[in-house]
């Protein structure tokens, strides 16, 4: 089996590899290997098909890196919810409630046992679909 034989099968294995990550960065190294085994090819030698694929990995990895950084998600917004009142419909045996809230009612949850079951009630976090309520208005 020819050297370029190797590499391509190198290459091959890496970005096959990179479907099972997604992280883009076995693909960038997979590409590389391809692209020494493209050297070996062309016929260059051993430690010029290794600084084609060296070289390039490192570009290809900072590349992927970057493009994934510009891809990144925005930090987490905090919810508009918190700090709206909310009024308390009934309380539950187990201690939650239902509270209507922007038009519809909602499971509801005390933010901690010392909060007092009142009728008016605010926001202070959200579980999910869940409102978590306390008796002061959260500051922002």
């Amino acid at each position: 089996m020819t050297v370029y034989w190797i590499w391509w099968i190198a290459a091959a294995v890496l970005i096959g590899a990179e479907l099972l990550t997604g992280t883009f960065y076995l693909l960038a190294i997979g590409i590389a290997v391809a692209f020494g085994g493209g050297a070996a090819w062309l016929g260059a030698g051993v430690a010029v098909q290794f600084v084609v694929a060296g070289v390039l990995g490192v570009a290809l990895t900072v590349a992927a890196h970057r493009w994934r950084l510009t891809r990144a998600l925005p930090p987490p917004q905090p919810s508009f919810d918190i700090g709206q009142a909310v009024h308390v419909e009934h309380w539950n045996p187990d201690g939650t409630a239902r509270v209507t809230y922007r038009g519809s009612t909602w499971d509801a949850e005390l933010a901690s046992p010392e909060v007092p079951r009142a009728d008016a009630l605010y926001i202070t976090a959200t579980r999910g679909s869940v409102l978590v309520l306390s008796d002061t208005r959260p500051t922002e």
